[in-house]
């Protein structure tokens, strides 16, 4: 089951506030704000700053 649209409708990157967007075939969210990938495990969005990734 994947991340469900009513979640993503309200989920913001936790460091500057901007809205995420599905990334990789599913496997995480992105902010365009300042680049950071939240990892989605077992279909549950990890939102935490220390577990993102940042990509260009």
């Amino acid at each position: 089951m994947a991340v469900s649209k009513d979640l993503l409708d309200i989920l913001v990157c936790p460091l500057c506030k901007a809205p995420v967007h599905l990334v990789h075939y599913e496997s995480g969210l992105k902010c365009d704000q300042c680049k950071r990938v939240y990892p989605i495990r077992d279909d549950i969005p990890v939102m935490l700053i220390g577990e993102a990734s940042i990509e260009e």
